[in-house]
């Protein structure tokens, strides 16, 4: 890992909040092993798959062996079951290989070698961190909480995929980041179950209302697997499927469907060493920003909520990620007007009965959404306008809002001249959360000189902070390439904070 460790320093700084002496940097060595297909990667497909296999199919058994040992001598301590990825990468290629070749375990094996590749997962940028309370408190101190990091990590062709790492808080204004080495896995696909309104949600929102369409509705339950949903599929009348607008609306049902997903981890995979990559195309150049939150169920326990930005080079979307323990998540897409551009951060816990996020879906106002009966986030009602000098161009979340005894504390972002970020806050009311009670004039935090240099230069920007022990702490990305922690005692960032009348 490759970070400044002295939790014992502090930097003073002249902004509101105390910088501490710890930054993270983008480390080369963190790997994934991917697919890889001679080709595919090209501006020009040229798929060299077959051409690869033939000349991998003219070594004799004693070359394989020698080109397998020395591939795992270099490997084999930089993944998790490096053996099984190459299995697996075969697999998805033995398709190629002549059917009238017996081929010896080895070379099955040296032929998914062939067809991997590493990818240094943060080698270009770690950035917008998001900060929740562990579920692993295991020999933690009194006055301490470990804390789990969400990270922004950006890697070869700018695509971003989700990690972690972890932190010790307290006590008082101490932090201490915990190790972070060791092999990365991303998590495996696993079944999901998949929710019917929010199928309903994405035919409306691409307009496709027909009878087939209202056939399929109809015919699966409330939650579904993807095998129920073939079945409806298989089972349709003939009438329908005979019908102009068949072909596109059998397309965009699949389409909806596959934006769901579940993935999940080993027990024996620590929170630092978990991955969630790109899994959908939807997602293919990153999964971007993501806000944790640790929610409270009906049932009473706690699990963590996220939300982020899926990316395919085009187009953006709205996700959701649902955990109870960081190990397996549920992913699903988020719907209705409030859910169409970046920045949607949910509440903590129903208010009065209302599932409610902070969104920005004009792309420059920060606003106030409610999830209806259908899974639909609704237009936003406005909490926050750009009318401040370092803010004019557009104002946003950092993150979920903190409920505190005085209000819901929300880190803001606004953006002035030269595309310069800072970081502000304000407080809505704890009953009626579309009422402003408090605004902070003057910001939290802005880059300093060394923060303002890198990948994404003048930017100052987190996905979430929290309250321990009295007091806030704020992970925070400096210009898209490193990541800094700041805190503040919570009732003096109050007592700084300006009524709204």
């Amino acid at each position: 890992m490759t970070a400044t460790l002295d939790p014992q320093e502090q930097v003073q700084t002249t902004s509101l909040a105390l910088r501490h002496a710890l930054t993270m940097q983008p480390d080369g060595r963190r790997v994934v092993i991917k697919l890889f297909v001679p080709g595919e990667d090209a501006q020009i497909l040229q798929n060299r798959a077959s051409s690869l296999i033939e000349r991998i199919l003219q070594l004799d058994e004693d070359e394989i062996a020698r080109l397998l040992d020395d591939v795992l001598t270099r490997f084999a301590g930089r993944h998790h079951d490096l053996l099984g990825t190459f299995g697996h990468h075969f697999d998805l290629l033995h398709h190629r290989v002549p059917q009238d070749v017996e081929l010896s375990p080895n070379a099955r094996t040296l032929i998914g070698a062939y067809f991997s590749h590493e990818y240094a997962i943060e080698a270009a940028a770690l950035c917008n961190p998001s900060m929740v309370p562990h579920p692993d408190q295991t020999g933690v101190e009194p006055g301490q909480l470990r804390v789990a990091i969400s990270l922004r990590q950006i890697g070869e062709g700018h695509i971003s995929s989700i990690g972690f790492c972890s932190a010790v808080l307290g006590p008082g204004d101490h932090i201490r980041l915990e190790d972070r080495d060791g092999p990365l896995m991303v998590g495996e696909r696993t079944d999901a179950r998949h929710q019917r309104d929010l199928l309903a949600a994405g035919l409306a929102e691409g307009d496709i209302d027909n009878e087939l369409s209202a056939t399929v509705l109809a015919s699966l339950p409330e939650t579904y697997s993807e095998e129920e949903f073939e079945d409806v599929l298989g089972h349709l009348p003939g009438e329908l499927l005979a019908r102009p607008t068949t072909g596109e609306t059998l397309a965009l049902l699949r389409e909806i469907t596959a934006t769901d997903y579940a993935v999940a981890f080993p027990v024996t995979v620590p929170v630092h060493q978990r991955v969630l990559w790109p899994a959908t195309p939807a997602e293919s150049n990153g999964m971007e920003d993501a806000r944790f939150v640790q929610v409270v169920e009906p049932d009473g326990r706690t699990s963590y909520s996220a939300t982020y930005t899926a990316y395919d080079g085009r187009q953006i979307g709205g996700r959701m990620l649902q955990s109870r323990d960081l190990r397996h998540f549920e992913v699903t897409a988020l719907r209705g007007p409030a859910a169409r551009n970046k920045g949607v951060a949910l509440f903590p816990r129903p208010v009065h009965g209302r599932h409610l996020a902070l969104c920005r879906s004009d792309g420059e106002t920060l606003g106030l959404s409610e999830r209806d009966s259908s899974n639909r986030w609704q237009a936003a009602v406005p909490l926050l306008s750009p009318h401040r000098g370092w803010d004019l161009i557009q104002v946003g979340n950092c993150g979920s809002p903190v409920e505190t005894s005085e209000g819901w504390l929300v880190l803001t972002h606004g953006v002035g001249p030269m595309r310069r970020y800072a970081i502000g806050a304000m407080l809505l009311d704890l009953d009626h959360p579309e009422r402003v009670i408090a605004d902070l004039p003057d910001g939290l935090l802005e880059p300093d000189e060394i923060e303002r240099e890198g990948y994404v230069p003048n930017v100052v920007y987190s996905c979430g902070g929290l309250v321990h022990d009295g007091r806030f702490w704020l992970p925070y990305g400096a210009s898209d390439v490193r990541i800094g922690f700041a805190s503040i005692e919570l009732d003096h960032l109050l007592r700084a904070m300006v009524p709204v009348a």
